[in-house]
């Protein structure tokens, strides 16, 4: 599964933090994030950044489809599925 990296992403939302003299939380940072991070891994950064002010390198799985993507993907399963029941009430009559 393809990866991206969310370390400049997080070091910007730390910094823009800073700027407004506030101390970043779970809660603050998750909140300014464009991307979806797991918990552990956003945990980690805050402390990292709290102890240093260094954000490790943090990739996460890269889901690129966009809504729109996934949302046509269903619609044609469903279009599928139904096709599929419809022949099967045709075959039991």
């Amino acid at each position: 599964m393809p990866t991206k990296e969310v370390t400049d992403e997080l070091n910007q939302v730390f910094l823009s933090l800073e700027a407004e003299g506030k101390e970043p939380t779970l809660a603050l940072v998750k909140a300014r994030l464009a991307s979806k991070i797991p918990m552990p891994a956003l945990i980690s950064a805050i402390k990292n950044w709290k102890s240093s002010k260094r954000v490790p390198k943090i990739e996460v799985a890269d889901d690129s489809r966009s809504a729109d993507g996934k949302i046509e993907a269903l619609e044609q399963q469903i279009v599928a599925l139904t096709r599929r029941i419809e022949a099967l009430e045709k075959g039991q009559q």
